[in-house]
This record gives C-alpha cells, sequence and structure tokens, in this order.
C-alpha cells in the first residue's frame, strides 16, 4: 500500500532497518580495526572486521530494496539516521568516544531535518494529487460522467 507520497510504508521501515544495519556494520568495523596489523594482511581477517563488511551489505540491500519501493526525496533522508545510531551506540563500545553538546545539537538536526524533508515531500505531493484529481473530474464532467472525489 502506498502512502500520499508514493511511498509504502514497507520502504520506511526497509529503510530505517537499513541503516540500523549499516550503523552496526560501521561499528564492527571500528572493533574490527583495532586488531588489524598491516603488517600482517591475515590481521584483516578478523571476525568484527568481516562481520563489518556483512552488516553493512545487508543494510546496502535493504536499501536498494527501500529505493524500489518508494521515492528517493523520502527514503534516502532516512539514511542519514545511521549517525544518529552511530552516535548513540559507540560510546557504549568504545569509552573513549562521548557525546558532547555539539554533537547531540547534530543529531537534532538530522532528525529534524529529516522530518522536514520527510514533511515537505508529503504537502508537495498532496498538493499534486489535489490537482490530479480536479483535472480527473473536470475531465469526466466533459465526458458526460460525474465521478464523486473519495
Amino acid at each position: 500500500m502506498h502512502s500520499v507520497t508514493g511511498t509504502s510504508k514497507k520502504a520506511i521501515v526497509l529503510a530505517i532497518i537499513c541503516t540500523l544495519f549499516t550503523s552496526l556494520g560501521q561499528l564492527s568495523w571500528k572493533l574490527g580495526v583495532g586488531k588489524i596489523d598491516f603488517a600482517h594482511w591475515q590481521t584483516l581477517l578478523n571476525f568484527f572486521f568481516l562481520l563489518g563488511f556483512f552488516l553493512y551489505g545487508l543494510g546496502f540491500l535493504l536499501l536498494v530494496r527501500a529505493l524500489k519501493e518508494g521515492e528517493l526525496t523520502v527514503v534516502f533522508p532516512i539514511v542519514a539516521t545511521s549517525y544518529v545510531w552511530v552516535s548513540l551506540f559507540s560510546p557504549l563500545l568504545f569509552p573513549s568516544d562521548h557525546m558532547n553538546l555539539l554533537k547531540w545539537i547534530g543529531v537534532g538536526v538530522i532528525l529534524l531535518s529529516v522530518l522536514f524533508l520527510s514533511g515537505s515531500v508529503k504537502k508537495e505531493t498532496t498538493n499534486e494529487r489535489k490537482t490530479e484529481i480536479k483535472k480527473e473530474h473536470t475531465k469526466n464532467m466533459t465526458n458526460g460522467v460525474e465521478v464523486q472525489d473519495a
């Protein structure tokens, strides 16, 4: 089922799940790079580093599916929330990572931006749909068929 914007709820959910997987992938990479010694290439094959690629790949596949189901201008801003997830979980895994006031403000700006972008798209699309309905109604009236708006 598609919303007014032409983007299904499924696409939005897929995009949100995508951000969780890509964020977990980034956190796994961070855990894995601490075990890498470039003098020994085998250390690139450590569990967390490889897990990061796997999780990031799952996120990629979910994003592709979400983009197929929805509009780019609705789905892609959701990807920015990956920073929010990383900001929430990184300090828990890495004691040297911490959130300060400016970082929290940045998280707030990202969340507000996603809300504004999705809201403006919905409003624009709603107005476009109203215009389309009026045109259809006028066309049907000229053919002698009256159709009531839903």
